[in-house]
């Protein structure tokens, strides 16, 4: 399963580690990514989601149905 957030798309970034001798090699720098299980009330049941933590701070100003629906996300499959 791919480290990514359902709703905003956050996934890995590649960086480059910088030694004191200034030499280079990648990295990967992964998103914060939390597996929960929230309460989707149009349908009176949890959903279990793959969120970043930033999406679940959205999460609590929007509410699941909306953040849904602007991300292109349909629920009832989930």
């Amino acid at each position: 399963m791919a480290r990514r957030c359902v709703l905003t798309g956050k996934r890995p970034n590649v960086a480059n580690k910088v030694s004191h001798s200034n030499i280079k090699t990648k990295k990967r720098q992964l998103p914060n990514i939390q597996k929960k299980r929230i309460w989707y009330d149009e349908e009176q049941r949890f959903v279990t989601l793959r969120l970043s933590t930033r999406a679940l701070r959205t999460l609590r100003k929007k509410g699941l149905a909306e953040f849904a629906r602007e991300a292109g996300v349909d629920l009832s499959k989930a």
